[in-house]
């Protein structure tokens, strides 16, 4: 294995994990955002009304994005195990 190889393998790595975790992280910013507006705007300063939506939105985006997810960590994953024999090398 050379240096570039781990290099590139690494990087790959670091943007399948970006990759599949922006779907719930967006979800989790987009409702913390609204949860902040909302408090502003009434006044409630309640620091566990942010909990909820939050989980909520995070849960419902990862319903929503489980078949993408799971092809893309399946053909990933396919990936490296069909490359094996190359890594050995």
């Amino acid at each position: 294995m050379s240096q570039q190889f781990i290099i590139d393998f690494t990087m790959e790595s670091l943007q399948i994990a970006l990759l599949l975790s922006a779907p719930m992280l967006g979800f989790g910013l987009l409702a913390g955002l609204l949860v902040s507006i909302f408090q502003a705007v009434t006044s409630i300063q309640e620091l566990t009304l942010t909990f909820i939506p939050k989980i909520l939105a995070v849960f419902l985006a990862m319903v929503m994005f489980l078949p993408w997810l799971l092809q893309t960590m399946i053909s990933y994953t396919a990936g490296i195990l069909i490359n094996i024999p190359s890594f050995v090398q």
